[in-house]
């Protein structure tokens, strides 16, 4: 295939119109700069008949000190770290992460929630019989049954004994692929059972899955997924914490779209090569457009003696990335995030998070939003993380950085607004430190944002005039 360099979109003009600060969120100074081909992600999506254009106002303090919200929104503790598990079996695990909410009989919504806890996790995962992978593993997800009115009807164990539950994705059958972080064997750690895979979750009926390593679907440092809802292909990003960096997958199941336990059918794992760009982090061009994407098959995907990233991908090699996290389909397009990059770490250049399009009707790679440090970007924290759509239009962004730490909110037209400010200071008054957001997600009806703090893991749901 021909080799092609990066184009500019030119839908919306000239390179310095596009790269233009659009909005500011109060005395933090948050801009984003945008492409013509943020207008492209909604399209096809609920969320494009009803966008909002504008925030919701300035954060109103939160005097239980909890969490700030604009006026007119509230919030609802769900669950808390440390307190009883309502089925019993022992109490809410640490480290809240990747969520999703499904929708459930006789109006019910079924939250599953990740559990990113490590061999030494401050509260694991109660080993459950018939839901355990690894005895030793302390990470895993559980799963909290809520009714029409919000209110917590169960919180159960439904899958145990994993390690490093990061995030994952839904999908399009109605369940959760939970993503192990690590790649650690068995005996490191304490581990029984090599570790690094996707397992898929029924919130509703979690022993319906069990716990059964999607084997083919690689082994590695998993962070996302995200489904194609029409060819069934699940594309899947690695979080690696050390050169060489992490690649972005596709996954190309047997048998595609064949509802719950199809994925365990197996298929082909490949890699996503960009044609003479071998660190992504070296594009800074909002709007920089690919064509001709490559997937290369990954040789190894169990990983058996050597991490697929070093893994020998022929003389052209293949394309890395520091920091890939967040994964969603959007429209006809898969969107994910690369939350960081530092030259001084190992990477082609500086950025503080890329959000970048994948369009596979086109073939084609976009580049759609930077923030800075060279662009008109500036965030005070460190980056973006995990991402989704809102019922009002636009993107809602998990901050992981220093600093309080934040929910914003990005509109189809660009414009960026502080959705929620935690107040949980897990530091000292010397040096503060704040939880950071995760697995925020909306409910099937699109009332109702849920969105996990790390630690202490909290729950919150968050209702309010989401469609003004």
């Amino acid at each position: 295939m021909p080799e092609t360099g990066p184009t500019t979109e030119s839908t919306t003009g000239s390179p310095a119109t596009r790269r233009q600060m659009l909005a500011r969120s109060g005395a933090l100074g948050i801009g984003i700069a945008f492409t013509g081909a943020l207008s492209e992600l909604f399209t096809g999506t609920a969320a494009a008949q009803n966008l909002g254009h504008s925030g919701y106002g300035p954060l109103v303090p939160d005097p239980d000190g909890l969490l700030d919200l604009p006026k007119g929104f509230r919030y609802k503790v769900l669950s808390r770290e440390g307190d009883p598990l309502r089925s019993g079996e022992g109490p809410v695990p640490s480290n809240h992460d990747g969520m999703a909410a499904f929708a459930g009989r006789h109006g019910r919504t079924h939250l599953v929630r990740n559990h990113e806890n490590r061999a030494g996790g401050r509260v694991p995962v109660p080993v459950i019989d018939g839901l355990t992978y690894d005895p030793e593993g302390k990470g895993g997800c559980t799963a909290l049954t809520l009714d029409h009115h919000g209110r917590v009807l169960s919180e159960r164990v439904a899958i145990a004994g994993t390690a490093v539950n990061c995030a994952g994705g839904p999908t399009p059958w109605d369940t959760w692929l939970t993503c192990e972080e690590t790649e650690d064997k068995a005996g490191t750690g304490g581990y029984t059972k090599d570790h690094g895979y996707i397992f898929e979750v029924d919130g509703a009926d979690p022993r319906r899955t069990g716990a059964v390593p999607l084997t083919a679907m690689g082994r590695f440092q998993h962070e996302a997924i995200a489904v194609d809802p029409k060819r069934g292909v699940v594309y899947e990003t690695e979080d690696a914490f050390e050169r060489p960096f992490g690649l972005f997958y596709r996954f190309l199941p047997e048998k595609p779209l064949g509802g719950t336990g199809s994925l365990r059918a197996g298929g082909r794992l490949q890699a996503m090569r960009v044609p003479g760009v071998p660190d992504l982090s070296s594009i800074q061009d909002i709007g920089a457009r690919f064509d001709h994407i490559e997937w290369v098959d990954v040789p190894d995907p169990g990983a058996a003696e050597t991490p697929i990233r070093h893994q020998d991908f022929g003389p052209r090699g293949i394309t890395h990335a520091q920091k890939l996290e967040g994964c969603y389909w959007g429209g006809r397009s898969v969107y994910f995030v690369s939350s960081f990059a530092r030259s001084a770490e190992g990477s082609a250049a500086d950025h503080y998070g890329q959000i970048w399009r994948y369009d596979p009707d086109r073939r084609r790679l976009t580049l759609v939003i930077v923030f800075g440090p060279d662009t008109d970007v500036q965030l005070p924290g460190e980056s973006p993380d995990n991402i989704c759509l809102a019922p009002s239009g636009g993107l809602m962004v998990c901050e992981d950085g220093g600093g309080a730490q934040h929910v914003y909110g990005v509109t189809r037209r660009g414009e960026v607004y502080a959705m929620a400010r935690g107040r949980q200071n897990i530091g000292t008054a010397e040096d503060p430190e704040w939880g950071e957001f995760a697995g925020v997600t909306f409910s099937p009806d699109g009332r109702t944002m849920y969105v996990n703090c790390y630690t202490p893991g909290t729950t919150f749901a968050v209702t309010g005039p989401w469609r003004r």
